[in-house]
């Protein structure tokens, strides 16, 4: 017997994690808190499966996102009728959520929203997170779409390329004057290092290309595009600048490219909901005109 999913509980589990309680979600939904709590443990005994962590706020469960991510699919479906209708309510302001690393978001991406044609009527909600971890987002049902190094499909999305960014190692003059008049592996393994926060690999991952270990232990996280490049610039540390973003400093000589033959290459890639959605749509096809003129 095929198991379904009651849109009534469906829906009322979105509003019990987007309103945190089981309180907030009685009051957005008009009900009382024992129909929600009612409504949830009915749709747990449906799948079986428990689908939130009762804290404060609550947590979806892995088997919870999941129900979450049809959730918030079936409320773009939805929104989605109401506009092609031209019926009065949500329908009339599309939301489209989606998770930018912070290299594309100073740099390139903004602009593709610029091309979205206003006749969509689009209202963007961007999620800055890295790209290496902005698929779980997607995974999570918390965004529509994301930019991602990953080129393995999230469950229930689509993935096209978008191309590649170009890293650059690069450092202040005053800063190479300092720490690096030897050979350069040796010299960046010691000296100071800027990241943009502890997860941040790359600048490792250059020096083990030069077949060395990891950095300094002297590392600086700036968790901002523009700032990370300031402090590069500054003579904080050393690191790996984005291509597009070094240009103008190296030709005026506030940067220095350390080994302009030895980049680091980014592949990124477009994921977003295998949905017929007419607003996901308009945003792909600007998102992926965009990145074909500034990314390799």
């Amino acid at each position: 017997m095929m198991t379904e999913l009651p849109l009534d509980q469906v829906r009322t589990l979105l509003a019990v994690v987007d309103e945190g309680t089981f309180d907030a979600a009685a009051a957005a939904l008009h009900v009382t808190p024992s129909a929600v709590s009612q409504r949830v443990k009915a749709l747990e005994q449906r799948t079986g499966r428990v689908l939130l962590v009762r804290t404060k706020p609550v947590r979806a469960t892995e088997s919870g996102e999941v129900v979450l991510r049809f959730a918030r699919q079936l409320a773009r479906l939805e929104r989605d009728a109401l506009a092609e209708l031209g019926l009065p309510g949500e329908g009339e302001v599309t939301r489209v959520s989606v998770a930018v690393n912070a290299d594309s978001l100073a740099t390139w991406f903004l602009s593709a929203l610029t091309r979205v044609p206003r006749r969509e009527r689009l209202s963007f909600e961007l999620r800055r997170e890295d790209e290496t971890r902005t698929a779980e987002l997607l995974r999570e049902g918390a965004v529509m779409a994301a930019v991602t190094s990953s080129a393995e499909a999230v469950a229930g999305c689509s993935v096209r390329p978008l191309g590649r960014m170009r890293y650059l190692a690069a450092a202040s003059p005053e800063f190479v004057s300092r720490y690096l008049w030897g050979p350069l592996a040796d010299g960046l393994a010691e000296a100071p290092v800027m990241t943009f926060d502890r997860s941040d690999d790359i600048q490792d991952g250059f020096l083990r290309k030069l077949g060395r270990g990891g950095a300094s232990r002297l590392r600086h996280a700036v968790p901002t595009s523009e700032g990370f490049v300031e402090s590069v610039a500054l003579g904080l540390g050393w690191g790996m600048v984005p291509e597009v973003q070094a240009g103008e400093l190296l030709r005026a000589g506030g940067l220095i490219s350390l080994a302009p033959d030895q980049p680091i290459d980014v592949p990124l890639y477009w994921q977003q909901w295998k949905l017929d959605s007419p607003a996901l749509a308009a945003v792909a096809s600007a998102v992926a005109e965009a990145a074909s003129e500034s990314l390799r």
